[in-house]
């Protein structure tokens, strides 16, 4: 019986309790929406909730891995992955124009999902490797290659949304290494102008025959309608136009739950996935959204703590890396819904529906429980806590 305490004790000794606690709020907050917004097809509910099951054990799992071994992991899962995104542009298959999925006979995979771990995971192991030196120049560089090659694989499926994810958790790995923000000047000053063009010449360069050569027409379009919704308002508008008028409906206090009109009468498309955010927000209003960025804002900053904490720079780096993919993938999803990004296909974390997404997501705060549970003792001679 002994044993069996002290096995129980170790198990949970790798969770990470104030992260467990919030993950918990948001899935009890997402599961309540999904309910709401599924009306009678109770099948997404279901399934929602096995979702959530499944990623919750999976970071459990992960979070019983000492982060040496998993960083041993990390060439091979980054090799494979890249082999996958390959496999995919031969092989694929293609469904709603953009060809994202590998058949493997049993089952049906996007590789891409896992690049959004498997990158800044390479990119951690890296820099640890390149640790026992200040990092140079010429390191940057080879850490933008292994940045670039997957993501240029992404986005010629095309899924700018997912490349925009990959991009952004890899770039924090190398910010966080110490790249100088004074490099990303140019950079900042290109895009400034670039939106600045945009803006001011809207007219011209939207017209269909003006080709923009680095994006697709669909991308094109997307960001011409996201600066005048009303010039497309039953095709590519029709989306950004009814999530704005759900979350703006929803007024300061909200319409209540189950009472929402733009959700329960079908005006709001993909209410269950990538516009989740438009049916909470039409029925809690203006103090249930900011209640919800409060969870996220709650849920990022427990994972900047254990950044702050690691005792590697591996760890430092890798659980920077998953603490601000969340933050941008909350940024990006109400930015879309609210009108303020273009529409790029990205989920609201533990709201929307998916089981990819979801067990995206578990891996990434199994990844900071395993962090966050092996730490030094602060009495002297003290081993690690927890894990395997």
């Amino acid at each position: 019986m002994k044993l069996i305490v002290q096995a129980l004790r170790r198990l949970l000794a790798v969770l990470d309790w104030p992260l467990l606690v919030l993950l918990v709020l948001m899935a009890l907050v997402g599961m309540s929406t999904m309910h709401s917004a599924v009306g009678n097809t109770d099948w997404r509910f279901a399934d929602q909730l096995r979702n959530f099951m499944l990623a919750f054990g999976v970071m459990w799992l992960v979070a019983l891995l000492r982060p040496s071994v998993i960083m041993r992991t990390a060439p091979y899962f980054y090799t494979l992955g890249v082999l996958l995104l390959l496999a995919v542009m031969f092989f694929g298959v293609t469904s709603k124009g953009a060809t994202r999925w590998l058949n493997l006979g049993f089952v049906r995979v996007q590789p891409s999902e896992m690049m959004k771990i498997a990158v800044p995971l390479m990119l951690a192991w890296y820099f640890q490797r390149q640790s026992d030196s200040r990092f140079r120049i010429q390191d940057f560089l080879v850490a933008g290659i292994l940045l670039l090659v997957p993501a240029a694989l992404i986005i010629d499926q095309p899924d700018l949304g997912t490349a925009l994810l990959v991009l952004a958790s890899g770039f924090c790995v190398i910010y966080f290494a110490g790249f100088s923000f004074k490099l990303l000047a140019p950079v900042t000053l290109v895009v400034a102008v670039g939106l600045g063009t945009v803006i001011a010449y809207e007219n011209q360069l939207c017209q269909p025959d003006v080709d923009w050569v680095v994006l697709h027409d669909y991308q094109k379009y997307r960001v011409c309608v996201l600066l005048n919704p009303g010039t497309d308002p039953l095709g590519k508008g029709f989306h950004t136009i009814q999530s704005m008028i759900a979350v703006g409906s929803g007024g300061v206090y909200g319409k209540g739950y189950m009472q929402g009109t733009q959700t329960h009468l079908d005006f709001i498309p993909e209410r269950t996935t990538d516009f989740i955010f438009a049916v909470f927000a039409e029925e809690f209003g203006l103090y249930g959204g900011v209640a919800l960025l409060v969870l996220y804002a709650l849920l990022v900053l427990r994972g900047l703590s254990i950044t702050v904490r690691a005792p590697t720079q591996f760890g430092r780096l890798l659980a920077g890396a998953m603490s601000m993919m969340m933050f941008v993938y909350v940024f990006v999803n109400i930015g879309m819904v609210t009108g303020i990004l273009p529409v790029v296909g990205v989920p609201l974390p533990f709201m929307s529906y998916g089981g990819t997404a979801l067990m995206t997501l578990g891996v990434a705060c199994g990844l900071l429980m395993s962090i966050g549970a092996h730490q030094p003792e602060t009495r002297p001679g003290g081993a690690g806590r927890g894990g395997i």
